[in-house]
């Protein structure tokens, strides 16, 4: 390897580890190692529900809840057409959270979502292996709607 090549990339390296050290200091300050530790794998959400949540007790009373999730995004292209892009993700709470959310919650609910992203695999009762991407809740909060009461908003649970 040319040993000026291999100089110039170590301080190219250098250089970056010098401007990401300063980026992560101005943005998350002291709070740095605490920060990251929050950040790590967090998702926030927040659309409509596609369908009544489904909740399911396994033996020893743990309860289970499903539900899907709707995000919607409007983005300009070309000579200022618009175009709406939905993206639907599949959520799941357990115990406390799911029991909450699923007396609250229905079908076209709007709410905020926060969870962790899980990937998991499990083999179909054919045999074959699928692949899930899942967010599991750990706290929501129901949106008003524009046409329902102010009352209708709930708490971060």
């Amino acid at each position: 390897m040319n040993q000026a090549w291999s100089d110039d990339r170590t301080e190219i390296n250098q250089q970056h580890t010098r401007r990401t050290q300063g980026f992560n200091a101005a943005l998350f300050g002291k709070n740095r190692t605490t920060m990251e530790t929050m950040m790590k794998n967090r998702v926030q959400l927040m659309g409509n529900l596609g369908r009544d949540p489904e909740l399911k007790e396994f033996e020893g009373g743990k309860r289970r809840l499903r539900i899907t999730v709707a995000t919607n995004e409007t983005f300009e292209y070309g000579h200022g057409q618009t175009k709406e892009d939905t993206q639907w993700h599949q959520v799941v709470a357990w115990g406390r959270t799911a029991e909450q959310a699923a007396q609250v919650l229905k079908k076209g609910s709007r709410v905020a979502i926060e969870g962790r992203l899980v990937h998991r695999s499990y083999d179909d009762k054919e045999g074959q292996k699928r692949y899930v991407t899942e967010v599991v809740m750990n706290q929501f909060q129901l949106m008003e709607n524009t046409n329902a009461p102010a009352s209708a908003a709930v708490a971060m649970m």
